[in-house]
C-alpha cells in the first residue's frame, strides 16, 4: 500500500508538471481551477473507497468503516486548514505582485517542497508518538493554543513587509526589482541578482513549514497510523494549486472560516487531551468537524451578501 501510494503521488506531480510545462506560463481560468480541483476531491474519494474495499475484504467491516472515516475526517481537516494557507499565498502573491502567469509554476514548486516535508514530519511524529505517550498531551496543548491564537488573529491581515524570513532574505542576499519570466536569477549589470520569484518560493516554502507544525499534530489528534496521515495530508496538498486559483477571488468571502478553524483545532486539542479517558468516537468528531466548517462559510457567505446589499442601497 505504500509503495503503490508513493508511486501515485510521483505520477500525479509528474503528470502536473507535463500538463504545465505544455501550456506554458499562462493565467489559470476559473474553469480549469474547478476542473481540476472536482479532480482531486474525485481521486481522495475514490481513494478511500478502494482503501475500505481493501479492509473489508482484509479486516472486517468495522475496521474498514473505522479507518475510512478517520481519513475522510483527517482530509477535511487538512483541506479546511490548506484554504487558511491559501488565503496566506494570495497575500505573498500580492505583496510582490507575482504577474498570473507565473504564479502556478511558485505554486507547484512549493507543493512539491510540502509533500517531502509532510512526509519527513509525518513519520517522524509517528515514531515520536509510539515511543512518548505523552505527546500526545502536548501536541493537544499546542493545538488548542494554536485554535485560540487563530481566533484572535482572525480579521487581521498580518504584514508582509515585516516578516522575518523576507527581512532575512533582503539582508542577506540582493534582489532584483524585476521578474525575469520565470526564471530564480538574472544577470543585471554583470551582475547576478535573485528575482523577486525566487523571494516568493522562499516564503511559501516557510509558510508550508508553519502550516505543517500546527495541521499535523491536528491529524493525529484523528489517528495514529501513519498511512492514514500521511495519505489525507497528500491528498489536501495535491489539490492545493488548483484551490488556490478557485477561492483567490473570493477570498473576501470566507472571512469567517478563520473562525471556524480555530474552533476546529481547539476541538481535536481537547479530544488529544481527553484520549486517555475518554475517546470521542471518530464520527463524532467528523460531524462536529464538518459542522464547524460548514457553519463558518455558510456565516461568511451570508454575511458577505448582506454587506453587498447594504452597500448598494447606500
Amino acid at each position: 500500500m505504500w509503495a503503490g501510494f508513493a508511486v501515485f503521488v510521483v505520477v500525479a506531480i509528474a503528470i502536473d508538471l507535463l500538463v504545465m510545462e505544455k501550456q506554458g506560463a499562462h493565467k489559470v481560468t476559473m474553469k480549469e481551477a474547478a476542473g481540476w480541483s472536482v479532480l482531486w476531491f474525485s481521486l481522495a474519494f475514490v481513494f478511500v473507497g478502494l482503501l475500505w474495499w481493501y479492509l473489508n475484504g482484509s479486516q472486517g467491516r468495522e475496521v474498514a468503516n473505522t479507518v475510512s472515516m478517520q481519513f475522510i475526517t483527517g482530509y477535511l481537516v487538512e483541506k479546511s486548514l490548506s484554504v487558511d494557507n491559501i488565503f496566506v499565498f494570495l497575500m505573498i502573491f500580492t505583496y510582490f505582485a507575482v504577474p498570473e502567469q507565473y504564479q502556478k509554476r511558485a505554486l507547484i514548486i512549493g507543493i512539491i517542497g510540502a509533500i517531502v516535508l509532510r512526509a519527513v514530519l509525518i513519520l517522524a511524529g509517528a515514531w515520536l508518538l509510539a515511543t512518548f505517550h505523552w505527546l500526545l498531551y502536548v501536541f493537544g496543548a499546542f493545538l488548542i493554543i494554536t485554535g485560540v491564537k487563530m481566533w484572535i488573529a482572525a480579521g487581521k491581515e498580518p504584514d508582509i513587509a515585516d516578516n522575518p524570513v523576507l527581512k532575512f532574505l533582503k539582508k542577506h542576499i540582493k534582489i532584483s526589482d524585476k521578474f525575469d519570466g520565470e526564471k530564480l536569477t538574472t544577470i543585471v549589470g554583470g551582475v547576478k541578482l535573485y528575482t523577486p520569484l525566487f523571494v516568493v518560493l522562499v516564503m511559501i516554502g516557510a509558510t508550508d513549514v508553519i502550516f505543517a507544525v500546527d495541521s499535523i499534530p491536528a491529524i493525529f489528534a484523528i489517528t495514529s497510523d501513519p498511512f492514514i496521515v500521511l495519505t489525507a495530508n497528500i491528498f489536501a496538498i495535491l489539490g492545493l494549486r488548483a484551490l488556490y486559483f478557485l477561492l483567490a477571488d473570493m477570498a473576501s468571502r470566507f472571512h469567517l472560516l478563520a473562525y471556524g478553524l480555530a474552533l476546529v483545532l481547539v476541538f481535536i486539542g481537547a479530544k488529544m487531551l481527553l484520549i486517555d479517558f475518554y475517546k470521542i468516537p471518530i464520527g463524532i468528531a467528523l460531524t462536529v468537524t464538518a459542522g464547524l466548517i460548514v457553519a463558518s462559510v455558510i456565516a461568511s457567505v451570508v454575511t458577505s451578501r448582506n454587506d453587498e446589499t447594504s452597500n448598494k442601497k447606500i
